[in-house]
C-alpha cells in the first residue's frame, strides 16, 4: 500500500507542467538521437548534462531519463529502414526490421517494435517499484568492506561484458580508476598523477571525458566513414504503422520473454539493454517453428530484442537508484547528474529525496506513454527530419560539447580535456578497447577507494576483513568468476 501512495506522488510529481515538458523535450531528444547513427543514449545524456545545472534534480534527471529510454525507440528507425542501428541495443532489430521494410513491411516492423518497447518499458518500471526499496533498505546492512567488494564486483561485470577480450576491457577499467586517483589523496593531502597541472588538484571531472569518449569520439569515426546512407522509402502513415491482429499474436510470447529477459538482465553492470536484446534474438530463434526465417523477416526477431532492450532501460535504474551503482555509461552519467546536485546515491536516497527518486519513477510511466504515441503517430515526420539533418550533425555536436563542458565550471583547460579523450576514445575503438569501463572505473574510483581505506582503518589494516565478512566474501568470488566463467566459455567453443 505505501508504494502505490508513493506511486501515485511520484506521478504527481511527474506530471507538474516543469517536469512534463522537459520529461517530453527528453523523449523527443532521445528519439531524435536514437535515429540519427553515431551518437547513443550516452553521448546524448553526456553532451546535454551541461544544460540541466540550472534545472532542480528531479527535472534533469526526468530528461537525462527521457533521452536514455527515447534513444531505444528512435535507434529502431535508422535499423528498419537504413540498415544502419542508431543505437547499439539496435543493431539485432536490424536483423530482421531490414529484411521487412524491403518486402513492403517497414510499417509493420516499425509498429511492432513500438508497442513492444512500450510493453517492456512499461512492466520494467512496474519491477522497479517492487524490486528498487527493497533492494535499498537491504543496502542499508552493508559496511564499507561490502561496499568496496560490490564495486569491484560492479567493474568486473562491466569488464566480462564490454568487449570480446576481457584483457582488453580490464585495460579499460584500470584507466578509469587510474584517472579516479588524478588530484590530492583523501588522507594525506598529497597531490596524486596531477603532473604540477594545478587544474587537477581537484581531479578530472566526469563531464569533459564524458562527453570526449561518447560524444566527440563518435564523430571523428563518422568524418573517416562519411558515405551516403539510403533509406528504404516505406508509406509510414498511422494505419500502415499499426501491426495487424496476426502480427500482434505472432509477437505475443516474444514480448511476454523480453520483457522478462531485458529486465533481470538490465540490472547486472555492463549487461545493460544491448546484451539483453541478443539474448532475446538468440532464445526467439531457439524457441521458434520456423527458425530459417530469421535474418529474412521474422517478426518475432524484430519483437522480441525491442521489448528486451526497453525493458533493461527500468531493470538498469535499479542498482543505479537503491545501490548508487551504474549498470551502463547513460546511469553513469544520471549518477553523476545526482552527485552534482548534491545527493547521494544510494540506499539512503529512497528516504532522504522520494521526490527525486518516485518522480523519476512516475515520469518513466509518462515517458513511455509519449514514445509510444510519437512512434506511432511521427514516424515520417522523424525520418524526414533525419534526413535534412545528417550533414549537419558533427558541426552541431562539436559546438554544443564545446558549450556545454565550458558552461560548467568556466574552464578552457576542461575543453582541453574533452578534445584529449576524444582522440583516446577513438583509438581505443580502433583497437576494440571498450570504453564503458573507463567511465565506469572513473566513477566507481573514489568511492571504491573510499570504502577500501575505511573498510581497512577498522580492521586496524587486516586485508583478511574483506575474506571473514560473508557478504564481502560472496561478491568477491563472484567477481572471479566473472573474470574467469568468459574466459573458459571461450575455450570451450575452440
Amino acid at each position: 500500500m505505501e508504494t502505490i501512495l508513493l506511486m501515485l506522488h511520484g506521478l504527481a510529481v511527474a506530471l507538474t507542467p516543469i517536469n512534463l515538458l522537459f520529461c517530453a523535450i527528453g523523449v523527443i531528444i532521445g528519439t531524435t538521437v536514437g535515429a540519427l547513427p553515431g551518437i547513443g543514449s550516452a553521448g546524448a545524456c553526456a553532451i546535454l548534462l551541461p544544460a540541466t545545472f540550472k534545472m532542480g534534480p528531479v527535472t534533469a534527471l526526468i530528461m537525462l531519463a527521457g533521452i536514455f529510454y527515447g534513444t531505444q525507440y528512435g535507434g529502431t528507425i535508422t535499423s528498419v529502414l537504413m540498415r544502419v542501428p542508431g543505437e547499439s541495443a539496435s543493431v539485432v532489430t536490424m536483423f530482421d526490421g531490414n529484411p521487412l521494410a524491403k518486402q513492403g513491411k517497414a510499417g509493420v516492423a516499425l509498429g511492432i517494435s513500438a508497442i513492444g518497447s512500450f510493453i517492456g518499458g512499461t512492466v520494467s518500471v512496474i519491477g522497479l517499484m517492487v524490486f528498487g526499496p527493497p533492494l535499498a533498505n537491504m543496502a542499508l546492512m552493508l559496511g564499507p568492506a561490502e561496499y568496496f567488494s560490490l564495486m569491484i564486483m560492479a567493474l568486473s561485470l562491466v569488464v566480462a561484458f564490454a568487449g570480446e577480450s576481457i584483457v582488453r576491457g580490464l585495460i579499460a577499467a584500470c584507466l578509469g580508476l587510474m584517472l579516479a586517483m588524478v588530484g590530492q589523496d583523501i588522507m594525506t593531502g598529497q597531490p596524486r598523477l596531477t603532473f604540477d597541472f594545478q587544474q587537477l588538484l581537484d581531479g578530472i571531472d566526469f563531464l569533459p571525458v564524458a562527453v570526449g569518449m561518447f560524444g566527440l569520439s563518435e564523430m571523428i569515426e563518422y568524418f573517416e566513414k562519411r558515405k551516403p546512407l539510403e533509406i528504404v522509402k516505406a508509406d509510414l502513415g498511422f494505419f500502415k504503422v499499426l501491426p495487424s491482429l496476426k502480427d500482434l499474436k505472432e509477437s505475443f510470447w516474444p514480448m511476454v520473454r523480453g520483457t522478462i529477459l531485458g529486465f533481470f538482465v538490465g540490472i547486472f553492470p555492463g549487461a545493460g539493454p544491448t546484451i539483453s536484446s541478443f539474448l532475446s534474438y538468440g532464445i526467439e530463434q531457439r524457441l521458434s517453428r520456423n527458425p530459417e526465417q530469421f535474418g529474412k523477416g521474422a517478426i518475432a526477431g524484430v519483437a522480441g530484442p525491442e521489448t528486451a532492450n526497453n525493458a533493461a532501460t527500468g531493470g538498469a535504474m535499479i542498482p543505479m537508484l537503491s545501490l548508487g551503482l551504474p549498470s551502463s555509461p547513460s546511469t553513469a552519467l544520471m549518477l553523476a547528474a545526482l552527485i552534482m546536485f548534491g545527493l547521494k546515491p544510494g540506499p539512503s536516497l529512497f528516504s532522504e529525496a522520494p521526490d527525486v527518486v518516485w518522480g523519476l519513477i512516475g515520469s518513466l510511466y509518462v515517458g513511455n506513454v509519449m514514445l509510444v504515441v510519437i512512434n506511432l503517430a511521427c514516424i515520417p515526420l522523424i525520418v524526414a527530419l533525419m534526413d535534412k539533418v545528417r550533414g549537419y550533425l558533427p558541426i552541431i555536436i562539436l559546438l554544443l560539447s564545446a558549450f556545454g563542458v565550458y558552461s560548467y565550471r568556466s574552464s578552457v583547460f576542461d575543453i582541453g580535456i574533452m578534445m584529449a579523450f576524444a582522440v583516446i576514445g577513438y583509438g581505443m575503438t580502433k583497437v576494440a578497447i571498450p570504453l564503458a569501463p573507463v567511465i565506469l572505473g572513473l566513477l566507481l574510483g573514489g568511492p571504491a577507494e573510499n570504502s577500501l581505506r575505511q573498510a581497512l582503518v577498522l580492521s586496524d589494516g587486516n586485508p583478511m576483513t574483506f575474506f571473514t565478512r560473508p557478504i564481502a566474501a560472496t561478491f568477491l568470488v563472484m567477481t572471479c568468476v566473472s573474470l574467469v566463467l568468459p574466459i573458459l566459455l571461450r575455450k570451450r567453443k575452440e
